[in-house]
């Protein structure tokens, strides 16, 4: 017997209409950049990791507070490469680093002022920094009996 099927097993004799186990997305959760966020006293931080990548290979958007980060499938280059060690009888023996695409999408604080973001890529690491402005404080307004 198999790891796989003990596992099976544990879930027989379940009812599926009263029991549903989460789902969790492994190619996601592995392949999705990780992101540190920070809050300082005057802006909002994001660091968000990106080995290899360059500016031009990250897309980042504002529309309506959401923030998003994407970056498209391995480049054109990359696949003329693939197919040249191809050709030269070269072949893999590990293959272990791939070139995916992503997107992640953020919804920002109200007191971002989402003129002045700026971004950068350096040694890898994508930060995003985020100016806070000051939100007014809610106004009293006096009642007159009339």
């Amino acid at each position: 017997m198999n790891e796989l099927a003990l596992f099976n097993k544990l879930f027989d004799g379940l009812d599926d209409d009263y029991y549903e186990l989460p789902s969790f997305n492994f190619k996601k959760a592995f392949l999705v950049p990780k992101v540190d966020v920070k809050e300082g006293k005057d802006a909002y931080t994001l660091q968000m990791d990106l080995p290899g990548k360059t500016d031009k290979d990250v897309n980042i958007e504002l529309n309506n507070k959401v923030l998003t980060i994407s970056s498209e499938n391995e480049t054109k280059d990359e696949k003329k490469e693939e197919k040249a060690e191809s050709k030269d009888g070269i072949k893999y023996l590990i293959k272990e680093r791939s070139y995916s695409k992503f997107s992640r999408s953020f919804t920002l604080p109200e007191d971002v002022d989402s003129d002045k973001l700026t971004a950068k890529v350096q040694n890898g690491v994508l930060t995003v920094t985020m100016p806070r402005h000051a939100i007014s404080a809610p106004k009293r307004i006096a009642i007159t009996c009339a």
